[in-house]
């Protein structure tokens, strides 16, 4: 599927105002975009939204601000991700930006050195 002119913008806004937690990359993947930084995957953008990766330690702050959990459909049924819809701040002031993304990515180092544990 195409990507449109309007999610190409949304897409460059946001890698625009992630700039300063370092190289923020977007590949597609599934008809949305992964969000990558030193190749780890720690956000994703689906429908003109972004979602920020969470574990146990960041995920209440996602929920004590009403964050959806990202789902999507296989075979007919609901699949959730551990990846929750960014505050609405996070897309106006770069400062919450770069708090809000450097949880999500530092959730995302936690779970990549839990794996190299392994």
């Amino acid at each position: 599927m195409p990507t449109s002119a309007k999610e190409n913008e949304f897409v460059s806004y946001v890698l625009e105002l992630m700039q300063s937690i370092g190289p923020v990359e977007a590949r597609r993947m599934f008809g949305s975009h992964g969000l990558f930084l030193e190749g780890l995957m720690f956000a994703l953008i689906s429908k003109n939204t972004l979602y920020l990766k969470a574990d146990e330690e960041t995920k209440a702050d996602f929920l004590g601000k009403g964050m959806e959990i990202f789902t999507y459909q296989r075979k007919g049924k609901d699949m959730a991700l551990s990846y929750y819809q960014a505050p609405e701040e996070t897309l106006e002031h770069m400062d919450e930006m770069n708090i809000w993304a450097n949880k999500a990515y530092g959730a995302t180092l936690r779970k990549a050195q839990k794996k190299s544990k392994s």
